[in-house]
């Protein structure tokens, strides 16, 4: 499984435009400060609600690295055989910002945030991002997808040999305890919504892991590369062949760099 490879590059499609105009940057003096007590996911009696379905809170599973999901420090991310694992820095600060995992045609783009205890954020995060196309002479149609209300846009761009193009993109967002989880699906799924089940099955497998620290909503819950130590070459053919274990990391982390 190759899930991680080296690579350099910059993110500057126009898609992202749109996104970063609601990554955390709006001003609040709200502080969600941490309480043991807090059960805005627990029953009448104080149990917490297990959740059916993924994306899961940390307190939702017993064993965060089963089926092979990987330490990204506010996520744990799933594995699967052909998968590419992108992770997106600020090239400032060398901060992790994004991640993005391409599968087959399409490719999923994940970032995590903090949320208040008492209500969730996805809807006005939707208001914004359709806000923020339409500003560029984009289409944003609000859609019931299979993780529930989904936006499905067009973004007008410049292809490579100068002309005007369009790019679709899918934005699709989970509201959890205490923390928001949003996820960008470009490629063919974006065109095909009936080829995106590889990518959303990706999406419902994550862990989030909110931590216990006081942040304001909207804040990026803080991402690190994995914590495994990754050689700079690839294993010879005998090491290969005398190797029965999936080794996803044995080409080192791609980093694409957010100027």
């Amino acid at each position: 499984m190759n899930v991680f490879r080296k690579r350099r590059g910059q993110n500057d499609d126009e898609t992202n435009k749109a996104v970063d105009t609601v990554d955390g940057n709006e001003e609040t003096d709200e502080v969600d400060e941490f309480d043991e007590d807090d059960s805005d996911s627990a029953d009448a009696d104080g149990t917490p609600a297990a959740r059916t379905e993924g994306p899961f809170d940390i307190s939702d599973v017993k064993d965060p690295a089963a089926g092979g999901r990987v330490d990204l420090g506010g996520l744990w991310l799933p594995g699967r055989q052909g998968l590419e694992v992108r992770i997106e820095a600020d090239q400032n600060t060398g901060d992790v910002v994004a991640v993005s995992l391409v599968l087959g045609e399409g490719a999923l783009q994940v970032q995590p945030f903090a949320a208040p205890r008492s209500e969730g954020i996805w809807e006005d995060v939707r208001a914004e991002i359709r806000s923020g196309i339409t500003k560029q002479g984009g289409t944003a149609d609000e859609v019931q997808g299979p993780l529930g209300t989904e936006l499905r846009t067009k973004v007008p761009v410049r292809a490579a040999d100068g002309s005007q193009a369009v790019q679709p993109a899918r934005f699709i967002g989970v509201d959890g305890p205490r923390w928001f989880l949003r996820g960008v699906i470009t490629g063919r799924p974006a065109l095909e919504p009936d080829t995106d089940a590889d990518l959303v099955s990706l999406f419902r497998e994550i862990v989030v892991v909110r931590g216990g620290e006081a942040m304001a909503p909207r804040d990026p819950i803080a991402l690190h590369l994995p914590s495994v130590a990754v050689p700079e070459e690839e294993p010879d053919d005998d090491e290969a062949e005398n190797s029965g274990d999936l080794k996803p990391f044995e080409r080192g982390p791609e980093i694409t760099e957010i100027h």
